[in-house]
């Protein structure tokens, strides 16, 4: 059997998408359910309405013509077939059957709309020879009852034969839509079928069955009506009208159970089709948050990142993308990807992410971000595993440290156009525990753009993974040799092209870096001894250095706040001071020390020789702050260049 849709096949249901109007075009038609038994209430044997198609069939107006402008008659096997259907008696034995057959067939319904599409092929025309589905508008949340009048918006009709159909007439559109209020409301609400000649359904009987193309000749259908409301779990979902023309015996009561059996069932899917709607759209809505808003601009490298979530029929995933800016300029690049498509995993993705954020600013290595990440995941249970890639790019040094745990190895497109996939030790995902992580150091040349990914951008169907990461090399390297170190934005949209057209299955995060570098020009670098006149050696080192770099107007401040800030390093320290001024658009100024005690502003008495240095460089200086190393410490500053002392770089790509 089939059914009309829009461009689609003849003959197919038309199921309105989001529960939008029905198209004229949208009457169905259903197939007898193979149950080993008749279905219930099987009407007599007896001649074909004029224009129906077959026997049985609810009565169509004159002039209702098949595509060629000619009445078609049924042909005789198929006419015999049905006839001897419908002879069978409606025995309790026949009922049960063919109950069993069609909330089986209803129950296999994966979404809302296929789920009432099974309903109309279970109902017709074993059952019924027509039935319209309203839905209410807009759809319910919660388990709270509706505040005010119940409205309910056509979402199929599905009548005849699957060789005749017949269109909606003119004028469904406007009545598509009906507000439902007093007896009639209450009797939706309480959950069970009536027949159409109830006393609460009289004012609405008209009004639902209005879009039918075919109407018992009647003033009234009477017992060849059921309306059925569809009741989920909480609330009213719609409900479901089932007809019977007038060459069929009309309903008995015995079918009223029939009839709410088949709503309860249809109602079920519907309600478990929409809780999965709303979980992935939470779900979706939690990843998204969770995701970096915007990446930073650290000096030194520029930033792009794409996140493609999956298709419509899958759950959300756990993939995630970051950039941490580090001290001294260093910027640490993470992807990572939690096993599993659920809420679950999107929240254990914002939990990870937020423990990277946290061991990234505890400026450890790599491999021991990964252990402590580790141990944070088997802490969540053992049952949340992720893939997780760590590196950390050092602009200064164009150095690359790099650690991974289980995840795919990143792609660097080297100056030159070449692609090169990194080898790096893989380590066993997050989550596993007991095994260790390595760290390996490689040159990251200026000009150079790292890539990091999650295997649904390489991972399908018709490819291995192996064979997408070959294919995403390739790609980089193409897009390179079209323009020599293609702008990131356009380097990501080209990478992305490898999907393809088809339904995604998984998530794909993309994390870009484009290495500039940090010219040996603008840094400044010194070692000293903690000695009482290191502060005098400091004070003197970065006056020339700022004489070199004409800041001269920069003198005055910045002496002094590096004499405070060495002067507390001295301190402390056992072991020598590392001084580094660093020049960009700010002037910045580096101290560490092998010291774990952080400074911070307290209070000085009136007889204190102390106390008061931080307070200095907190009003003088435009930002400073302290971060705790694994050997030590780093205390910066950083003061406003004047627009005219600036050195000027050529525009980005």
């Amino acid at each position: 059997m089939e059914h009309r849709t829009p461009g689609q096949d003849p003959g197919r249901l038309r199921a309105g998408a989001g529960g939008g109007p029905a198209p004229r075009d949208m009457a169905v038609d259903a197939a007898p359910l193979d149950t080993g038994a008749a279905p219930p209430s099987a009407p007599p044997a007896g001649p074909s309405t004029p224009g129906s198609g077959r026997s049985g069939s609810i009565a169509t107006p004159p002039g209702d013509l098949s595509a060629t402008g000619r009445a078609t008659p049924p042909e005789p096997a198929a006419e015999s077939a049905r006839e001897d259907s419908e002879r069978a008696p409606g025995t309790p034995t026949d009922r049960l059957r063919y109950l069993e057959a069609a909330t089986r067939r209803i129950a296999g319904g994966i979404d809302r709309d296929e789920t009432l599409r099974e309903l109309c092929r279970a109902a017709i025309p074993a059952f019924a020879d027509a039935m319209l589905v309203h839905l209410r508008e807009p759809p319910p949340t919660g388990d709270r009852p509706p505040d005010g009048p119940l409205a309910l918006r056509l979402h199929s009709i599905a009548q005849g034969p699957e060789d005749s159909v017949t269109g909606a007439p003119p004028g469904t559109a406007d009545f598509v839509e009906l507000t439902v209020t007093g007896p009639f409301a209450a009797l939706l609400l309480a959950g069970r079928p009536v027949f159409g000649d109830a006393a609460e359904t009289a004012p609405a009987v008209s009004a639902l069955l209005e879009p039918v193309a075919s109407m018992p000749p009647a003033p009234s259908p009477g017992r060849r009506l059921i309306i059925a409301p569809l009741h989920g779990r909480h609330q009213l979902l719609g409900t479901a009208a089932l007809l019977r023309g007038t060459d069929r015996p009309a309903f008995a009561a015995d079918d009223l159970l029939v009839a709410s059996q088949l709503a309860t069932h249809a109602a079920f899917g519907i309600d478990r089709a929409m809780l999965s709607g709303r979980e992935a759209s939470l779900a979706d809505a939690l990843q998204l948050t969770m995701l970096p808003s915007s990446l930073p601009a650290p000096t030194g490298v520029r930033l792009a990142s794409r996140y493609l979530p999956a298709a419509e029929t899958s759950q959300v995933g756990g993939d995630w993308y970051d950039a941490i800016p580090l001290p001294g300029n260093r910027v640490a690049l993470v992807v990572g990807d939690v096993m599993g498509h659920s809420m679950t995993s999107a929240a254990i993705m914002g939990q990870l992410r937020t423990t990277v954020q946290t061991l990234a600013g505890l400026d450890l290595p790599p491999e021991e971000v990964l252990h402590h990440l580790d141990e944070q995941a088997q802490r969540l249970g053992s049952e949340h595993m992720a893939t997780c890639l760590y590196a950390v790019y050092d602009p200064i040094s164009q150095r690359l440290l790099v650690a991974d745990a289980g995840h795919l190895p990143p792609v660097l497109l080297h100056p030159d156009g070449v692609g090169e996939v990194l080898r790096i030790p893989p380590g066993a995902p997050i989550g596993v525990g007991g095994v260790p992580f390595e760290s390996v150091e490689m040159p990251a040349p200026t000009g150079a753009t790292l890539l990091l990914y999650t295997d649904g951008l390489v991972e399908s169907r018709t490819r291995d993974v192996w064979s997408g990461v070959e294919l995403l090399r390739a790609r980089l390297e193409a897009a390179a040799s079209v323009v020599a170190s293609p702008p990131l934005e356009t380097l990501c949209d080209t990478v992305l092209t490898i999907l393809g057209q088809g339904a995604r299955d998984d998530d794909v995060a993309l994390l870009a870096a484009r290495f500039d570098g940090f010219p040996p020009r603008n840094v400044a670098y010194w070692f000293l001894n903690p000695e009482p006149r290191t502060a005098g050696r400091a004070r003197q080192l970065t006056r020339r250095a700022l004489h070199r770099w004409g800041l001269d107007p920069l003198l005055d401040t910045t002496e002094l706040l590096v004499s405070e800030v060495v002067t507390n390093a001295v301190r402390y320290a056992s072991r020598p001071i590392a001084l580094r001024l660093l020049r960009t658009d700010v002037l910045r100024c580096e101290v560490g020390d092998d010291s774990p005690q952080v400074p911070r502003m307290r209070r000085a008495q009136a007889g204190d020789e102390g106390g008061r240095g931080l307070f200095l460089v907190d009003r003088l200086a435009q930002r400073w702050g302290a971060t705790r190393l694994s050997n030590g410490k780093v205390v910066w500053f950083e003061q406003p260049i004047p627009e005219e002392f600036r050195e000027h770089r050529a525009a980005d790509p």
